[in-house]
């Protein structure tokens, strides 16, 4: 039951949730691999992780693209000799309502939201199936069982990542698939909102929310699981939160 020693990958690695959990996971003992489109960012939180006694490596990552997706997984392979887990973290949330037609942001969530956990998972699940063990932890949301007004496709891709985690769980017996559904939790998310009543309605939200470490904590917990052991999936919501 320890973090201490395992390669563990995180897209979406630059700031939030990714952020907290390469932190939380490095001072665990996990060797860390970082990925985001921002790599002056990795570049910062690498070199605070590795002089902290921690031990963290990063690489441009785009997931929309397979591609680059598949490059990061083996950079993590050819940096510490294997990956034991994948936290599938990046994600856009550009909320509107559905009568603004933003198609534009509709296929950057798809791009993003689903097509990135898709390519991430396919990036890392043959080798995690000849070796017989593994671990994919995706980032949904509580957006994943509650639909709100401006978060129609935001909320039908959170549903998918739900979707798709748990028919991975079920074909793959030797695999562990955890899925974390964040509550509304501080971070950058939803920075490219453009419409000025959508920005104020999020700021409302935010005004009871997590702090991106709860969610670190949620991931720690299940990667820290013996290996026959398999946290499916948690929701962290603020106790205060009503939906």
């Amino acid at each position: 039951m320890s973090i201490k020693g395992k390669v563990i990958a995180i897209t979406g690695a630059s700031s939030g949730i990714g952020e907290a959990a390469a932190l939380l996971l490095a001072e665990r003992g996990a060797k860390i691999v970082l990925g985001a489109r921002r790599t002056d960012r990795l570049e910062a939180l690498a070199r605070t992780i590795n002089e902290k006694g921690g031990s963290a490596r990063f690489r441009a990552l785009d997931v929309t693209s397979l591609e680059d997706t598949q490059a990061f997984v083996d950079f993590a392979k050819a940096e510490f000799g294997a990956l034991d887990v994948i936290v599938n973290n990046a994600g856009v949330m550009p909320l509107s309502v559905m009568t603004d037609l933003k198609i534009d942001d509709w296929n950057r969530m798809i791009d993003v939201n689903i097509r990135g956990v898709l390519h991430g998972i396919a990036a890392v699940l043959p080798g995690m199936k000849a070796a017989g063990k593994g671990q994919i932890i995706n980032v949904a949301s509580i957006g994943a069982h509650v639909v709100v007004p401006t978060g129609a496709v935001y909320c039908a891709t959170k549903y998918a990542v739900w979707a798709i985690s748990e028919g991975l769980r079920q074909e793959n017996p030797d695999v562990r698939v955890t899925i974390v559904s964040p509550g509304v939790t501080a971070t950058e998310l939803g920075h490219d909102i453009t419409d000025d009543t959508t920005k104020e309605a999020l700021v409302e939200w935010r005004k009871t929310s997590l702090t991106p470490d709860a969610i670190a904590r949620a991931i720690a917990y299940a990667v820290e699981q013996p290996d026959d052991v398999d946290i499916n999936e948690v929701i962290v919501r603020p106790t205060a939160s009503t939906f």
